[in-house]
């Protein structure tokens, strides 16, 4: 029987260890922190898992959450523009896409709890211990395969930067993540529940995201501030609820629309804010250790986005089931470099479509994806397209990148309409 460690418990780490255990591998997962330790800390993330993602779980019958999460069924995306007469900030884009699958969001605390306990529920060997290079060294000669799916720390020092795959060497935007009870529903749909996107151009963006979170359903305000811009006031901010009270404030001075329904929200739990902020990169997926063994990193560990387009959660599944296929497809033989490089390029396929994507939601939009944004509202099609790409981001480049291809588009769609 092969043997395998996989450092990290995050989505790719144990959904990666419950597949191998499925298929009969012996499987050692490390975790710097015990299930309960999880279930009692800090919101990690914030996530929306689309119908791609989601499947994979699904296939390896660990969707536990599925009737409990809210069922996300759209998402929609709002434009702030200037000022009214009165001076209050005015919506001059405002639509609705719908999913062709559902999407769901379930508060990580539970969901890597949960798999943790799963995974030594079947005989995993879970070792609760925060593994350094040295721990990794040793352990390369006893396992067949270590992977390193823990994208924080100095494990991730182990893989270098690929330059010429990583645009940007600084955070383009800072982060900060309310969970929260007591939203309303937007009026304009109060039966759906929506992934809600609201840009506010050379400020940054609200994100509003049903959830199922500790204490039941819930909803996550996740601002994105443009760095030294005005949302980018968290970083000093280490009391919950003056997280909250400044992330209302910026929704009522910036999306009134949104504040009108968060009048009477409060947070989950003591856990449920998060701030912080780092710069997208992708690595080199191979990470050679003092003694000459190598390491092969998993999902954010090498290929780390701004969360700005929701991808995090939806590419780690995604490369946690294309590494499950390689390895078991490999057999018995080695698990040598050329095979990691080319497991990794395996998942570069559809990665780069994430990468490609999410720099560009980070830059100012050009005209053509302007007028594309603009056209959704009038045009259902374009709408649910936009809304799908989130669960297949490789479609955007049909027509979103390219002024002629999104002008042959909108002109299709506008005289089908």
């Amino acid at each position: 029987m092969r043997k395998i460690l996989i450092v990290g418990a995050g989505q790719s780490g144990l959904q990666l260890a419950l597949g191998l255990q499925s298929r009969g591998y012996e499987v050692t997962v490390m975790s710097n922190r015990t299930a309960d330790e999880i279930r009692s800390g800090r919101v990690m993330s914030t996530q929306v898992m689309f119908h791609t993602a989601l499947q994979h779980e699904r296939d390896l019958g660990i969707d536990f959450w599925a009737t409990q999460a809210p069922p996300i069924e759209g998402l929609g995306v709002s434009v702030a523009g200037p000022p009214s007469e009165t001076g209050e900030p005015q919506r001059v884009i405002d639509w609705l896409g719908r999913l062709d699958g559902h999407a769901q969001s379930v508060d990580q605390r539970i969901k890597m709890a949960g798999w943790m306990e799963t995974f030594a529920q079947r005989g995993g060997q879970l070792v609760i211990h925060g593994a350094s290079v040295s721990d990794l060294d040793y352990f390369s000669r006893t396992y067949d395969l270590v992977l390193v799916a823990a994208g924080k720390g100095e494990l991730v020092q182990l893989f270098g930067r690929d330059a010429s795959r990583s645009p940007f060497t600084a955070p383009q935007r800072a982060l900060a993540v309310s969970y929260v009870h007591g939203l309303a529903p937007r009026p304009e749909h109060p039966e759906l529940d929506a992934v809600r996107c609201n840009l506010v151009p050379g400020v940054g963006e609200l994100f509003v995201m049903p959830t199922l979170t500790l204490s039941g359903r819930a909803d996550i305000l996740f601002w994105e501030g443009v760095p030294g811009g005005p949302l980018d006031a968290f970083a000093g901010v280490k009391d919950p609820a003056a997280h909250l009270a400044l992330t209302l404030e910026l929704m009522e001075r910036f999306l009134p629309w949104e504040y009108a329904r968060a009048t009477k929200v409060e947070l989950t739990d003591a856990g449920g804010t998060l701030a912080g902020r780092y710069a997208p990169t992708v690595r080199n997926p191979v990470g050679e250790l003092p003694g000459g063994g190598l390491v092969l990193g998993v999902a954010d560990v090498v290929v780390a986005n701004d969360p700005i387009t929701g991808q995090g959660s939806n590419s780690a599944a995604k490369c946690a089931a294309a590494y499950l296929d390689a390895i078991v497809e490999h057999g018995d033989a080695a698990f040598d470099e050329a095979w990691m490089r080319s497991t990794f390029d395996a998942y570069w396929g559809t990665a780069q479509h994430v990468v490609k994507w999410t720099n560009a939601m980070l830059g100012v939009p050009p005209e053509h994806v302007l007028n594309l944004i603009g056209a959704a509202g009038g045009l259902q099609p374009v709408a649910d397209r936009f809304a799908n790409g989130f669960d297949d981001p490789a479609d955007f480049e049909n027509f979103f990148y390219e002024p002629e291809k999104t002008g042959a588009y909108l002109a299709e769609v506008g005289a089908r309409a």
